[in-house]
């Protein structure tokens, strides 16, 4: 299988957020699991979501729900719209990742404490989008860990102590 089909969602997310976090993520520094941010944001998940849950992992991707009917509905979950482009890309790569296995289906993204959702459609101009991301993000994570680059969002960012203490 290609390269590209091992690159988790979070990844490309992560690619639009920082380069120093997807690299430290991508290298298995992982530390999510102590940030405030990250429970409160799986905990709007459960509460707003939970009777449509049904994640499904296929390989490196996790998707949040997936409704079946005339067209297959995937839909990512966040907690606000502070990285939505960050977010329309990693919804994006899970339906180039669907396509890649013959699977056409809508993407939506849904932000419940602004009750707002958005439509993501996968077409020919995005597909080149996703492949020039896939192609950028080995090269980011074979070099070295990217400097740090201070931005409004990293004072509540869980790396933050790792980066700029």
């Amino acid at each position: 299988m290609i390269e590209e089909m091992y690159i988790r969602g979070v990844q490309v997310n992560y690619y639009f957020v920082c380069k120093t976090k997807l690299w430290l993520f991508s290298h298995n520094v992982t530390m999510e699991n102590e940030s405030d941010a990250v429970r409160l944001g799986k905990l709007i998940h459960r509460s707003v979501f939970d009777r449509d849950r049904k994640e499904v992992r296929i390989g490196p991707i996790a998707i949040d729900i997936v409704k079946r009917g005339d067209t297959i509905e995937i839909r990512e979950v966040k907690k606000s719209r502070s990285f939505e482009r960050a977010s329309y890309y990693q919804l994006l790569y899970y339906l180039y990742y669907l396509s890649r296995f013959g699977i056409k289906a809508v993407g939506k993204l849904s932000f419940p404490t602004q009750n707002r959702n958005m439509e993501v459609i996968l077409d020919g101009e995005r597909v080149k989008e996703i492949e020039k991301i896939l192609e950028d993000i080995p090269r980011i994570l074979e070099d070295k860990m990217p400097d740090p680059s201070y931005k409004a969002h990293c004072r509540k960012c869980a790396y933050f102590e790792f980066c700029f203490t």
